[in-house]
C-alpha cells in the first residue's frame, strides 16, 4: 500500500526545540553540543516529512517544548501545514497521556529519535489499530519509538520508569493486566547516544 491514509487517524510528534545544551544531550560527548543540536533539528524535519507521507498535514501535531515558537516549529507548520502545539508540564508519561488524549479517536505518537519509522511502517501501525487497542513499536533500548491507542489507556503511562531499559517491559504487562490487544510489528532503535549516530551514519542513509 502506498500513498496517505485518509482517515480518523491522527499522528502526534513529541520534539524539542533544538537549543544547544538542551537537545539531544546524550550525543554532546561524542559531537559537541552545537552539532547535537543540528542533528536533532535535522531528525525533527525528518520525522515531520516522514508522518507527512503517510498522513495529511491536517492529521498531525507537533507537540513542541523548550521554546514553543522556534523558528524550526514555524518552518515545518508553514511547510507542511501541520499544527503546533505546546507540551504541558510533568513527566513523559504525562505528557504523552496529554498528546493522545487531545486526539478525538484513534492515535499514534512518536518521538523524533527513531528515524527507521518510515511511511509504511507508519501505515502499518495505523491499519494495526483495527483490530487491536494498542500498537507500539519497541526499541532495542527496553524503550519504545511509538505508541498508538484506539481510546486513552492512562494506566500505560503511571508510574512507568521512563528513560530505563524497563519501559516497554512494564508497559506490555500493564496492557496484559487491562486485558488490551497488543500489535508490535517491528523493533527499531533510536539515536541517543554518539554509539547509536555512528550506527545510523553507518548505514549511509541521508536524514534529508
Amino acid at each position: 500500500m502506498s500513498g496517505r491514509l485518509e482517515s480518523d487517524m491522527q499522528l502526534g510528534i513529541l520534539a524539542k526545540a533544538p537549543l544547544p545544551g538542551q537537545a539531544k544531550t546524550r550525543l554532546i560527548p561524542g559531537v559537541g553540543a552545537q552539532r547535537a543540536a543540528r542533528i536533532h533539528a535535522d531528525l525533527v524535519r525528518h520525522s515531520v516529512a516522514t508522518a507527512c507521507q503517510a498522513f495529511a498535514g491536517s492529521q498531525i501535531t507537533l507537540w513542541t517544548a523548550l521554546d514553543h515558537a522556534h523558528p524550526l516549529f514555524i518552518e515545518l507548520q508553514a511547510h507542511y501545514a501541520i499544527s503546533l502545539a505546546p507540551q504541558p508540564e510533568g513527566d513523559l508519561g504525562a505528557r504523552m497521556l496529554h498528546a493522545l488524549g487531545c486526539a478525538p479517536g484513534p492515535t499514534l505518537l512518536m518521538g523524533s529519535d527513531c528515524p527507521l519509522i518510515s511511511p509504511a511502517l507508519l501505515r502499518h501501525c495505523s491499519q494495526a489499530l483495527a483490530d487491536h487497542d494498542v500498537v507500539i513499536l519497541p526499541a532495542e533500548d527496553g524503550g519504545y519509538g511509538l505508541i498508538g491507542m484506539t481510546h486513552p489507556q492512562p494506566e500505560l503511562f503511571r508510574e512507568i520508569a521512563w528513560g530505563s531499559a524497563q519501559v516497554m517491559a512494564m508497559t506490555r504487562q500493564r496492557i496484559q493486566q487491562l486485558g488490551l490487544s497488543l500489535a508490535c510489528p517491528a523493533t527499531l532503535w533510536d539515536i541517543d547516544h554518539p554509539e547509536d549516530w555512528a550506527r545510523w551514519q553507518a548505514l549511509n542513509v541521508s536524514l534529508l
